[in-house]
């Protein structure tokens, strides 16, 4: 069985994300879309908050996890989940870089966890969550930020804690 996990701080989830997970099915027996939670960082939304926009914005699948991890390598955490992929998306030579970098870490780490990228197509490669956070709050961001996020997404982003 073809298991892969795809990590992101999903802070939002946006539809990039989504592509993402989409192809993921396509591709692996079993998807885990796993939130990675780094102390040192902070966020607008909980780990709750996120995985509840994960499950409301992604249907239900015997296929498909959705979880979290704290404080943990990623590669680790995939070892913990017997998965032999790890999903990284590339959007940019930004991207590439750092993700080469920690490709040949991981590979290091877990030679026996193999890392695919995908590259998403031009209509969602230039969406990150920063950047959904960024565009939201200005007058009229409502009709820019709602086709670049799920609906259940968007309704969290209306509340208006971003």
């Amino acid at each position: 069985m073809r298991i892969a996990v795809y990590a992101g701080s999903f802070d939002p989830l946006t539809n990039g994300h989504l592509w993402m997970i989409q192809r993921g099915l396509e591709m692996f027996d079993r998807l885990i879309v796993a939130i990675g939670n780094n102390p040192s960082k902070s966020y607008s939304y909980s780990v709750e908050e996120r995985l509840e926009m994960l499950r409301a914005s992604l249907p239900a699948s015997d296929r498909l996890e959705i979880d979290h991890f704290n404080n943990r390598y990623l590669v680790d955490y995939a070892k913990k989940k017997n998965a032999t992929y790890i999903l990284r998306g590339i959007r940019s030579p930004n991207d590439y870089e750092y993700e080469r970098v920690m490709r040949h870490i991981n590979a290091d780490m877990a030679p026996e966890i193999t890392t695919a990228f995908l590259m998403p197509p031009r209509d969602v490669a230039e969406l990150s969550s920063s950047m959904i956070k960024s565009l939201t709050g200005p007058e009229g961001w409502e009709e820019t930020v709602k086709r670049y996020v799920p609906d259940e997404v968007f309704k969290v982003l209306k509340k208006g804690r971003y």
